[in-house]
Formats: C-alpha cells, sequence, structure tokens
C-alpha cells in the first residue's frame, strides 16, 4: 500500500527541486460536499467509486512549513501534536511520501478557523493546504490537476479544496488514480448564501473513514449509491447552470440524506444525528413549508450547513437565530 501511494506522489513531483530557504505558508478552503463521497474502489490511493461536486467557503486551514530540527513537529492551533495521535501519524505518513531522505524533517504549524474531526471538513483544508505549503517550500510549481491529485493521497476530499468555488472531482477510472481529480465548474452563483448550525463542535466518535468503509461494506442498500449520486449530481449541476434553486436544493437535501441512510442501515447501524440535529432539520423543513426556501447537506457529523438565496436573509436570521452565516468563494 505505502509502495503505491509513493509511486503515485513521485509521479507528479519534477526531477529536480530545493527546499525553501526559511518558510512557506498556504491557505485552502474547507468545501462543503454537495453531491457526496462516499466509497472507495481503492483505499490506498483514495479512490472513490463516484464522481462528487462541493462548494468552498471562506473558512479553511492556513498551514506553516519549514525544514525542522531533530525529528518532526507538528502543531494544531498553538498545540504540539503527540506523535502517539491519529492526527500526527496521518500527517507524517503523507509527508513521507514527499520526503527527500529519509532524515530530512519537518515542523509544519496549521491554523483551522473551524473546529477540527468534527464533521466540518478540516481534514480536506488541512490535507490541501499542507500540498499547497509544499508546493511552495519546494517550489515544485504544479498544476492545479497535479495538486489535486497529490492531495488526494492525504484525504480523499482534500482534491476538492485546492481551488474556490465549485468543483468536481472525477472518479476516474485508471488503477493508478492518475485520472481521479477535482477540477473548478465553470459556473458561479453569486446569490446562494451559506450558514451552518454548529449542532456539535465535539470530535465525533467514528472517524469519517471508518463510517465510509462500514456502510459500504455492511450497508445492503450501498449498491444504489452511484444510481444516487448520479441523479443528483446531474441535478445539481442543471440547477446550477439554470439557477434553478428548487433542483439545486432538493438534490444536495436528498443525496445528503441517502448518505446518512447507509449509516443508519450499515451493520451494526450508527448515527451521527443529535436531538438537536433532528430538531434543526425539522425546523428547516417547517420553514419550506411556510414559503422560505431553505435546503440543508450534513457530511459525516451532526453539523448542518444550510443554503439559501440572498434575497431571503432577512427571513432566515429571523427565523433561524443559531444560524452562522459563512462566505461562499466564488
Amino acid at each position: 500500500m505505502r509502495d503505491r501511494r509513493i509511486q503515485a506522489a513521485h509521479a507528479l513531483l519534477p526531477n529536480a527541486w530545493q527546499q525553501a530557504p526559511k518558510e512557506a505558508r498556504a491557505f485552502a478552503p474547507v468545501n462543503i460536499a454537495l453531491a457526496k463521497y462516499w466509497g472507495k474502489r481503492d483505499e490506498a490511493l483514495h479512490l472513490p467509486v463516484t464522481d462528487s461536486f462541493s462548494v468552498s467557503l471562506a473558512l479553511g486551514t492556513t498551514t506553516t512549513i519549514a525544514k525542522g530540527e531533530a525529528h518532526d513537529d507538528f502543531w494544531l492551533n498553538g498545540g504540539k501534536i503527540d506523535p502517539a495521535t491519529p492526527f500526527y501519524k496521518r500527517m507524517q505518513e503523507f509527508l513521507d511520501l514527499v520526503r527527500p531522505h529519509h532524515s530530512f524533517t519537518f515542523s509544519v504549524h496549521t491554523e483551522n478557523n473551524v473546529p477540527t474531526e468534527a464533521g466540518l471538513a478540516s481534514s480536506a483544508s488541512g490535507f490541501a493546504a499542507l500540498t499547497l505549503a509544499l508546493n511552495s517550500f519546494f517550489g515544485w510549481n504544479l498544476s492545479s490537476k497535479n495538486l489535486s491529485l497529490l492531495s488526494r493521497l492525504g484525504s480523499g476530499s482534500a482534491c476538492r479544496s485546492i481551488a474556490p468555488g465549485f468543483m468536481l472531482w472525477h472518479k476516474g477510472e485508471k488503477e493508478d488514480g492518475s485520472d481521479s481529480y477535482a477540477e473548478p465548474f465553470p459556473e458561479k452563483w453569486e446569490e446562494l448564501t451559506c450558514g451552518i448550525f454548529y449542532v456539535s463542535t465535539k470530535k465525533k466518535e467514528i472517524d469519517s473513514r471508518t463510517a465510509m468503509k462500514r456502510s459500504q461494506e455492511t450497508s445492503p442498500y450501498y449498491p444504489l449509491w452511484p444510481d444516487v449520486v448520479a441523479k443528483d449530481l446531474f441535478d445539481i449541476t442543471e440547477g446550477i447552470k439554470t439557477k434553478n434553486f428548487s433542483q439545486f436544493g432538493q438534490a444536495i437535501e436528498q443525496n445528503a440524506l441517502a448518505m446518512h441512510a447507509l449509516m443508519h442501515t450499515a451493520a451494526p447501524p450508527f448515527s451521527y444525528y443529535t436531538s438537536d440535529t433532528i430538531s434543526t432539520m425539522k425546523h428547516i423543513w417547517q420553514a419550506r413549508n411556510e414559503g422560505v426556501e431553505i435546503y440543508f447537506t450534513m457530511d459525516a457529523g451532526p453539523n448542518i450547513k444550510a443554503f439559501f438565496l440572498k434575497k431571503d436573509i432577512c427571513d432566515i436570521i429571523s427565523i433561524f437565530k443559531s444560524i452562522s452565516l459563512v462566505e461562499l468563494t466564488f
């Protein structure tokens, strides 16, 4: 598994490169999946079963890289990461893919302005920011496509955080993953607005990788998932092209509910819903029934991301006191 990942990474890098004299810094946005990535055709290379589609927020991760001293040192929001933690190990495994030689060490400082490991895509923005910082640090001058391919080796959905706006991740067909990358979707939607309901900012009890694997391997409804995504992705992109908010909203909400249904029907079943998650969903449905058009999506966590149009902001903030408005990047 490790050798395949190293081979995939090295295929993307230039033959000659050298470290920057001091440090490099980069920012990558959080991306919110609208048509979900849920299931892998290749675990080692993080190759997905289906295409997926996302939009980026102004929130995200800033990463600073410098040469380390005796060993790798990783810092998150000002706190030093324990080498025994899964977070440290994932970072180190990714850096092993591009380490110039075995004795080369890194000092990495990461700042998230979203909660970490709470289902708000901090892993995606984190590995994308790390990839972008490495690109500057070593002067690789990689294309957007190759940056997306490389970041995918750290976290699958990181490939959608390399650029702002709507991003389409092609699942690809090749075994080496060289055609599985995300690229910007050409449409913009300035009227589209997002808000987050922070139901819980605690670390998830079940991480996304475990949740995805169990859903794929044990839910009897998983074989239906690829067709669900294909239909929803078509409706989402058509809704964006034609600015049909109802078509767009219904598709993103149904796609999220279908993904969570796979978890609820896994063996053993599990759920990221809390009582507050359910009450927020019901509140959104009630508002919609009363004529305020608002739809939601959820990733692998209890927090809800809602979408609506700018013309309805006043109604939204009046109805939903706990919503936090966030800026979309186009």
